[in-house]
């Protein structure tokens, strides 16, 4: 039998989920016995990484020796020291990802493939650092997977042959929201259109709430608190707790400050807001009306909370469906995605016939183009403007070719520049360069020469471009596949300690 896992790389818990013999997917549990793990790590005084559990208490109450919440920087030259040392979010994921590949092996034996996820909102580097990571950590990744999509699989599997039409996916963990509008035939899942917020979720909400405990207790006793007696892990706890019931009562050292639901509602608003309008413009880009959705599948812990149960009632006039385990339908889904993309020859027959019926279309999170002189609209000299190529929600793989043209004689060179953005920007100044290179051009050639430009986007979410002078076949290309995030390629991960 082969042993497909998927994992669910979190900003505050991770989970790791296999495809058991039966041909279901099966959360695995920790070493602790639990079914998600913290996602912190912690340096021992013997130079060994630790994560899980004591890793977060450790960050909660010693954040100099500890880090945690670090995915919310992949992707970014953001560091996170750890007593004396630095390391990168690709680094600190790759501990992550080793040890729930080490809960995965305690159970299953070697594993043949897994399958990361990562939030739709994630930029290209944000990608490739998650799949650095991966590489560090030994997992054998030839796939990855927007976490809504893996949530999104894992319904569509549970409901058998039963669900059919459009379907919204609403996923708030403890650092990005995304919300994604799926078309479910069956076990066949189409992605309509994603959107997301990077840095949106449970951490805000804790620290939203530890900024409101702080000014009722600065209120009620005339001093400021002390930060070390109301750690950010109590005020996760207080948060859990107001989700539960309408009034909480925080220790604050030797004190107490009572909270009530509405005050902590109302500290999130704004935030919650923010994914309501969310909702309704990837609505509009799908061409859906709210009331022509049949469904809300949920995703992540902080859509346990009675003020965003009530936005997505309000935004889609219908309650959501919460009938599965919020912290688990990403990883279930994910080892699905796994044991459908393998090569098949593994699998029992079981776990064949579990799979077989399963499709997955993915779309495009993001917005590819290259900078170009075009005409200037208001007349004049032409301008700098950002020519998109492959647009968002573009189904893939995908492989889109457009025609440039040289702009002067004698022209010796082209800048090659891969873009990204959002939204479909023309202006260079709201979109992120993430390749610059030049394509070599031989002298003497005439104004308007042919230069081919393609992208292409494969079923891994990896961008290839390839810049092509026509008269010659010369081309410059570049695989974005690799961590571009100027991150060492995590290696020291082998300092690592299961628990």
């Amino acid at each position: 039998m082969g042993t497909f896992i998927g994992i669910d790389l979190g900003t505050t818990f991770s989970a790791v989920a296999q495809v058991d013999e039966t041909g279901r997917p099966v959360i695995i549990r920790d070493t602790d016995g639990n079914n998600i793990t913290p996602s912190c790590v912690t340096e021992r005084e013997d130079g060994v990484m630790e994560v899980g559990e004591y890793a977060r208490r450790t960050w909660s109450n010693a954040p100099d020796r500890a880090a945690g919440r670090f995915k919310r920087d992949m992707g970014t030259s953001v560091t996170h020291k750890i007593g004396s040392n630095e390391y990168t979010p690709t680094e600190l994921s790759g501990f992550v990802l080793k040890k729930m590949k080490a809960v995965a092996e305690s159970v299953t034996g070697e594993v043949d493939d897994a399958v990361v996820t990562i939030p739709a909102n994630f930029s290209n580097e944000a990608r490739e650092a998650t799949l650095a990571a991966a590489k560090a950590s030994g997992l054998k990744v030839n796939f990855i997977i927007n976490e809504p999509t893996a949530a999104a699989l894992f319904y569509a599997f549970k409901n058998g042959e039963e669900l059919n039409g459009n379907y919204a996916v609403y996923d708030l963990g403890g650092g990005t929201f995304d919300i994604s509008i799926i078309c479910i035939n069956g076990q066949d899942v189409d992605v309509l259109s994603s959107n997301g917020v990077a840095k949106l979720g449970g951490d805000d909400f804790d620290k939203a709430l530890i900024k409101l405990v702080a000014s009722k207790y600065k209120e009620e006793n005339g001093e400021d608190y002390d930060p070390e007696d109301f750690p950010i892990n109590d005020a996760e706890e207080e948060k859990k707790s107001l989700s539960r019931r309408k009034r909480s009562t925080a220790k604050v050292g030797r004190k107490f400050v009572e909270i009530s639901r509405e005050e902590f509602e109302e500290s999130i608003s704004s935030l919650v807001t923010q994914a309501e309008l969310l909702c309704e413009s990837t609505l509009e880009e799908a061409g859906i009306k709210a009331e022509e959705i049949k469904g809300i599948f949920l995703a992540g812990g902080s859509t346990r909370i009675p003020l965003v149960q009530e936005s997505i009632k309000r935004t889609f006039k219908q309650d959501p469906i919460s009938s599965e385990n919020v912290d688990e339908v990403v990883a279930l889904g994910a080892a699905l995605y796994a044991a459908y993309k393998s090569d098949g020859s593994s699998l029992t027959a079981v776990q064949k016939s579990a799979v077989e019926k399963i499709k997955v279309v993915e779309a495009t999170g993001q917005n590819f183009g290259t900078l170009a002189m075009q005409p200037n609209p208001q007349g004049g000299e032409d301008i700098l403007r950002n020519t998109i190529i492959i647009k968002k929600n573009e189904k893939i793989p995908c492989s889109i070719t457009e025609s440039f043209y040289t702009i002067f004689e004698n022209q010796t060179g082209v800048d090659c520049k891969v873009t990204e953005c959002s939204s479909p920007e023309e202006d260079p100044r709201f979109v992120t360069t993430i390749f610059e290179g030049e394509l070599e051009l031989p002298s003497g050639r005439a104004k308007g020469e042919e230069i081919k430009v393609t992208y292409s986007y494969d079923e891994n979410q990896t961008l290839k471009c390839s810049f092509e002078d026509v008269g010659t076949g010369k081309k410059t290309e570049v695989d974005l596949d690799m961590a571009s995030d100027g991150s060492r390629d995590a290696s020291g991960i082998d300092k690592f300690l299961v628990e």
